[in-house]
């Protein structure tokens, strides 16, 4: 349930929810889940299609919320007597059924299989006359039955006799009344009788006022009239409790084609919430492969504003296991990573999805996803760390019908063992032939992409005058992230960015810090200079990743990304001599990267003594080259030993 949240798929669901009116299918709609089943999701899809096509062809389905129709049957199981306004819930319900089947039959015209639920409605006609005929507004209607028309007549008649004998003692003797109307007090006709005057009027005190300047007293006059109307209450009263038991009666005989209708709604009601919430989403029906393929073509996140959001074109599966998505901060990439997972889960759960009609998603027994900070100061987990957790766990779950999702890959760590455990993790997912995408900065892992053939590189495009992201996915290519470009588009002053570059690169520049040969391609800051490229392309089978590096080779070594010089070439070990700020190390070939070849740097048949030794050798060297002379030592410094 984790990875529903992280891609927001219960956002979906509580939208989807939204469209609901039933509180039990808006609580269905909540607990949605993907299905494993293809023939059931297949299924799913083509209802939502049917439903959305049924809304824009006939309109808006006429359901009601059924929200107090379980009250009413909890009290018939417990044989109580509904009320009026619980009978009238009833009412509402039969009359939405009626609708409804008048709707769906309309619906039949549109060749849509749903439109059939209309034959399971049964809108008990009789049940529905007789409820309209005993409730009006709310109450018992006085045609309700014979004996309740003459009951309520007859109570009308007494009442109206009672006030007229009051509004003629009010008349009569003004002064000893503080207002001059009936009032009624406790279910009984009073008047206001002033305090000193209440020995004045003959009567029963039934009620004083709060200051007690006033009695509210019911004349002798009108005591038997009162005693007549009271039992015409008591008539009445039972009478309605009669006609309430007899409706309620008859509501529990039709009680079994209630709750049919009412399962019939609910179907409904979950249905038409899938189909508006296409609508709503501008979303449409996908195809189900069974070959582990997902193709993704003009698709946009559902959450994000349709007519802002770029479209993303993706494809991973077939031959390609996963997709290594690279570029600048903010430039989409989780964002992609989200869109994939999440329409995946919404494919898998019968919704349509903004995506062309021609897009294509395949089944997962499981959705995996490592995607945001993750810190946690109750488990004492840094970013690192919680990344590294979830990782582990994803990978013992993961199998070839899963889909694993991980963002900046790697990240969070020392940069050389964070991108030695992006390439494991890496390997480990195409061993477990699951499909995948991940997203990262680091160019080893981008290089580690380009040459596994299970794995695509993606980049997101961006903009280098406007300096924005694009947020378009492009696949085959690996990503920039610009550092410096982008620092002098913003105004960066020159002097920085040189010293930017000299720290980086090891070398000054002059004029634009952007000097670098013509045919360079720059990547995250490395230059790799495409004739050295196609080199080592043309001739594979006789070069190893050591003998790619030749005397004069300007070298970038890793960890610490120093620039050095290469003084030997590779030996038994795999071990380069590389001179670094005048000292010479031996360090392994895989924690080298060529940064400017030799030949780039240097004329040919280039004295490379000149850099790699000091003056005092040179001078040596030249004598002895002449003749020998006593007492004359060359001395060669190899790593940290001298010789």
């Amino acid at each position: 349930m984790n990875n529903y949240i992280t891609l927001e798929f219960d956002k979906i669901l509580g939208k989807l929810a939204e469209n609901a009116l039933s509180e039990t299918v808006k609580t269905r709609c909540l607990a949605l889940e993907p299905s494993l089943n293809e023939a059931e999701v297949r299924r799913w899809m083509s209802e939502t299609t049917q439903a959305k096509r049924i809304i824009e062809q006939i309109g808006t389905p006429p359901l009601s919320s059924m929200a107090e129709l379980q009250k009413v049957i909890d009290l018939i199981a417990i044989d109580a007597m509904l009320m009026p306004e619980q009978i009238a819930h009833v009412s509402f319900f039969l009359v939405s059924c009626r609708r409804m089947k008048a709707y769906l039959r309309k619906a039949e015209a549109t060749d849509s299989n749903i439109a059939w639920y209309g034959g399971s409605i049964d809108e008990l006609r009789e049940l529905d006359k007789e409820i309209e005929r005993c409730i009006r507004n709310g109450i018992v209607d006085d045609k309700a039955s014979v004996q309740l028309d003459g009951i309520r007549r007859q109570i009308g008649i007494t009442t109206d006799q009672i006030k007229a004998k009051l509004d003629a003692l009010l008349r009569k003797k003004k002064a000893c009344f503080s207002e001059s109307f009936v009032s009624v007090r406790n279910g009984r006709y009073t008047l206001p009788v002033k305090r000193e005057h209440k020995n004045d009027i003959a009567g029963t005190v039934i009620e004083m006022s709060n200051t007690g300047g006033t009695c509210f007293i019911e004349p002798s006059s009108v005591g038997r009239l009162q005693s007549e109307l009271y039992a015409l209450q008591i008539e009445e009263d039972s009478e309605v409790r009669r006609i309430l038991f007899s409706l309620t009666a008859l509501i529990s005989d039709n009680l079994p084609a209630i709750k049919l209708n009412i399962e019939t709604m609910e179907a409904l009601d979950f249905l038409f919430a899938k189909g508006k919430l296409s609508i709503f989403m501008k979303a449409s029906p996908v195809g189900i492969n069974t070959c582990r393929e997902i193709r993704i073509i003009e698709a946009r996140h559902p959450l994000l504003n349709p007519d802002s959001a770029v479209p993303l074109n993706f494809m991973v599966g077939c031959k390609t296991a996963g997709v290594v998505i690279t570029g600048p901060n903010t430039g989409g990439k989780t964002v992609a990573l989200k869109t994939v997972g999440l329409l995946s889960l919404m494919v898998q759960s019968g919704l349509h999805v903004p995506a062309g009609e021609n897009s294509s998603f395949c089944m997962h027994n499981l959705v995996l996803c490592d995607i945001g900070d993750g810190q946690s100061i109750a488990e004492n987990l840094s970013t690192f760390s919680s990344h590294m957790k979830n990782i582990i766990d994803i990978l013992k779950q993961a199998n070839e019908e899963s889909l694993v999702l991980l963002d900046e890959l790697g990240s969070g760590t020392d940069p050389t063992e964070g991108m030695g455990l992006a390439i494991a993790i890496l390997d480990e997912l195409c061993a477990k032939r699951c499909l995948f995408v991940v997203t990262t900065h680091y160019p080893e892992i981008k290089e580690y992409a380009a040459n596994k053939p299970e794995l695509v590189n993606a980049r997101m495009a961006f903009d280098k005058q406007s300096l924005m992201p694009l947020y378009r996915l492009e696949i085959g290519e690996a990503g920039e992230s610009c550092a410096l470009y982008i620092a002098e588009m913003l105004g960066m002053p020159r002097q920085m960015l040189r010293r930017a570059h000299e720290t980086a690169y090891g070398s000054k520049v002059e004029g634009h810090w952007l000097t670098v040969p013509q045919n360079a391609v720059v990547s995250d800051g490395i230059v790799a200079v495409p004739r050295i490229v196609r080199q080592i392309e043309q001739k594979p089978e006789t070069l190893s990743h050591s003998d790619i590096f030749n005397i004069g080779d300007s070298v970038f070594v890793y960890p610490l990304k120093e620039i050095g010089i290469v003084y030997a070439r590779s030996n038994e070990k795999g071990e380069i001599g590389v001179q670094i700020k005048g000292k010479k190390k031996l360090v392994n070939h895989k924690r080298i990267k060529l940064y400017v070849a030799a030949s780039e740097l240097y004329p040919e048949n280039y004295d490379f003594s000149i850099i790699f030794d000091s003056v005092k050798n040179r001078k040596a060297r030249r004598i002895m080259d002449k003749r020998h002379e006593e007492g004359n030592v060359v001395i060669i410094k190899e790593g940290n030993n001298e010789k």
